[in-house]
């Protein structure tokens, strides 16, 4: 019986499982991807901001050069449309004419001459020459435009072959004082202008400028292709006009070629905008080198850690079935395989614990050989091991919950730990046990065992070795009432019922 200090099961170690060490080298690998790729997108980001600021930049100076000129020449046009209208006009001499309207006329090279045609569309003043050729304008846009419309102001044509040249022409309606029709007022910017100012910036091969009509007629475009001059944009059904707001930006395919660019529109308010744009490939071409390269170093070490992990899962696992039988040995009675003493110890404590606060029963068998020694002498000692181990198979075919405990408690005595197990369901386990060993010493030996049961639901105040004494008491009494038989010890006053 018992009757020493209740041993407390040793608290195991934490230790880390191969599970775990993976989990957490997926996770962090996850982690550094993840920040990895933030980082590359922020990167992304920056690129993409700062090739929209170059371009705006481009294209917001591009549109003030062209302002301004067509400015200065929409003020010649302004100048000859309101001298016009002087009474001495008509009655000075040609070369004095031309002094009075071609004064403020600009000289620059790419500028035309500043012509003149009357209501009929008939060229009447050249300022290129006191006698200008017969010519009629009447059909043109610009000439229509003024005629059909007194507000028009100034007019900017389609790009047009003008006086030998591709320009667009810039014109004014000449009114009277009623407001009356008198004629229109021309001059032209030629595309060597346009042609010029573009080969000073410094572009790429790829890059595009676009000059374009407030009603998106493409004015100039470069890389130059004359069939798109003239285009207008809101006729093509697979642009969105909406794509290029005043001052907005867009990446994707344009509207004249298949190359994904990011796309600019200046911001000014003049009569001609433009867009600036940059093949998608040119802008994140950096960030591309710098992408593969911190992605291939990410990998690197990525694939290093996981495998450095899978390496150390490995070790962990052969540790941890290493650890795992040493512990079985250390638990396990080597002769019969069943729980030795210091594991029923630690089960007992554990499960006590649990019916404790789960107010279950607990139930303990204590099994003893009867007449063993008598046996060991005569038949010696090979001869009783294998009795020992006959009654162990008995038991273990009769035990077969996971919570149940099968333990060789000492010599020739067994315990069967029965946790939730009342003293009637209790007794059943012990009677089967006992039936079955002699069922098997009938055919081999003549063994039989002799069974002590106690059952009780632990309180506060009480401990397990009273059950391991409560199930000792009755087993000496099976023993004294003349051994194969089970015997249920009555708790707590531990008096004995048959």
């Amino acid at each position: 019986m018992l009757s020493g200090p209740r041993e407390v099961m040793a608290r195991r170690p934490w230790r880390l499982s191969a599970k775990l060490l993976i989990i957490s080298s997926v996770v962090t690998v996850i982690g550094f991807s993840a920040i990895c790729v933030n980082v590359m997108l922020d990167m992304r980001h920056g690129e993409e901001a700062l090739a929209r600021q170059t371009l705006e930049n481009l294209a917001t100076t591009i549109e003030s050069d062209v302002s301004r000129n067509i400015e200065i020449y929409d003020l010649a046009l302004k100048a000859v449309a309101s001298n016009m209208l002087l009474p001495e006009i008509a009655t000075v001499s040609k070369p004095i004419r031309h002094l009075i309207l071609f004064d403020h006329a600009t000289t620059a090279r790419h500028f035309g001459a500043i012509q003149v045609f009357d209501a009929e569309g008939r060229l009447t003043i050249d300022a290129s020459t006191l006698d200008p050729m017969p010519a009629n304008r009447s059909e043109e846009e610009y000439f229509k435009n003024h005629r059909d419309n007194p507000g028009a102001g100034l007019f900017i044509s389609r790009p047009m072959l003008f006086r030998g040249a591709y320009s667009i022409v810039l014109s004014r309606r000449i009114s009277d004082t009623d407001g009356g029709f008198l004629g229109v007022v021309a001059g032209s910017i030629r595309f060597s202008y346009f042609h010029e100012l573009f080969e000073r910036l410094n572009l790429d091969a790829d890059d595009t400028i676009t000059v374009l009509r407030r009603d998106r007629t493409i004015m100039m475009r470069r890389p130059f292709d004359l069939e798109v001059i003239g285009t207008n944009l809101s006729d093509r059904r697979t642009w969105n006009a909406d794509n290029l707001r005043v001052g907005a930006s867009y990446a994707g395919q344009g509207p004249i070629d298949p190359t994904p660019r990011l796309y600019v529109r200046s911001t000014g308010s003049g009569p001609l905008f433009v867009v600036a744009g940059k093949p998608l490939n040119a802008v994140f071409e950096l960030w591309q080198r710098e992408a593969y390269r911190i992605g291939a170093v990410v990998l690197a070490l990525n694939l290093f850690m996981l495998a450095s992990t899978l390496v150390l899962a490995r070790e962990i696992g052969r540790r941890a079935e290493a650890e795992r039988k040493l512990e079985e040995m250390a638990t396990t009675d080597a002769l019969t395989g069943l729980k030795n003493r210091r594991k029923f110890d630690q089960m007992i404590d554990v499960e006590w614990r649990r019916a404790m606060r789960q107010k279950t029963p607990i139930a303990l068998l204590m099994i003893d050989a009867d007449h063993f020694k008598a046996y060991n002498d005569t038949f010696g000692h090979q001869a009783g091991d294998q009795v020992l181990v006959g009654i162990a198979i008995c038991i273990s075919d009769s035990v077969s919950r996971a919570g149940d405990c099968a333990a060789r408690y000492g010599g020739e005595e067994f315990a069967v730990l029965l946790p939730g197990t009342s003293v009637t369901d209790a007794f059943k386990v012990a009677e089967k046990i006992r039936t079955k060993v002699q069922g098997w010493s009938d055919d081999q030996t003549s063994s039989t065992v002799s069974c002590g049961i106690a059952s009780l639901v632990p309180t506060t105040g009480m401990d397990w070795p009273l059950l391991v004494a409560a199930a000792d008491k009755a087993l000496y009494a099976a023993k004294a009432g003349g051994r194969n038989q089970s015997v249920v010890a009555s708790l707590p006053t531990l008096s004995l019922a048959a």
